[in-house]
Parts: structure tokens; sequence; C-alpha cells
């Protein structure tokens, strides 16, 4: 199996052990990404939108440096510092992908990395 590393200037740099993306064949490993601005890896916290933006930002940059779109995205998975958000994300979600939407889960956590209210990871297939 071909494995490689997928890292962009255009996403937060990985806070810890583990890297932006990793493509494994043709499925790509998007590692979750908490709101912060890649320039300067500063939290963005005016608004629970502005923070979900912000990752889904995070999200296309890395798709786009694996060689793929959000339109290759399979699966994502979304943890939240409450419930209460999960309307605000799908309102969010719908400006980043289009039907068929990819499978999903989403759940609330207890905490998330730098107090982030949202975390969203993905999978993606890219190529044939």
């Amino acid at each position: 199996m071909n494995k490689s590393i997928i890292s962009t200037e255009n996403a937060p740099s990985a806070i810890g052990t583990y890297s932006q993306a990793v493509k494994a064949g043709n499925t790509v490993y998007i590692s979750g990404q908490i709101p912060l601005v890649p320039e300067t890896m500063e939290m963005v916290t005016e608004s629970f939108e502005a923070q979900a933006e912000r990752v889904f930002q995070n999200l296309n940059a890395i798709a786009e440096a694996s060689g793929g779109t959000l339109a290759d995205v399979v699966k994502v998975t979304i943890l939240l510092s409450d419930l209460k958000y999960f309307g605000t994300v799908n309102e969010v979600m719908s400006r980043y992908f289009a039907e068929p939407y990819p499978a999903r889960a989403a759940y609330a956590v207890k905490q998330l990395p730098k107090e982030a209210d949202i975390e969203v990871e993905a999978i993606m297939v890219i190529g044939e």
C-alpha cells in the first residue's frame, strides 16, 4: 500500500503528534480541525458560526492539498462542545457540501483542544 503524508500551509499546522492528513491508496484521512487561523495559529472566537466556517475552510485546504475537493469526502465526524450548535453546523456545512452529502456523525463532548466549540475530521476517497 502506498501511504503519504499531506501537509499544507493553508491549514493550521499540527499541534500534536499527528499529520494534517494521511493518504493511503486512494483514501485520505483528514485529522480533526479546530478553528485555528493557519497564518497566526490563533483561535477564531467571535461566534460559533465563525468557528465552524474556519473549520470547514481548513478542511477544504487540506482536501485540495490532497488532490481532491470536499465533494470527495465520504464521511465527516463532528465534535461539538454543545448540541445546541447542531442547527448552525447544518447551515455552515451546506455552504461547503452539496448533495449527495457525505455520511456523518455528530457528538457533544466534554471539552475540545484550546477550548474550541467544534472539531471536524473527514475521510475522502479520490481517484479510481
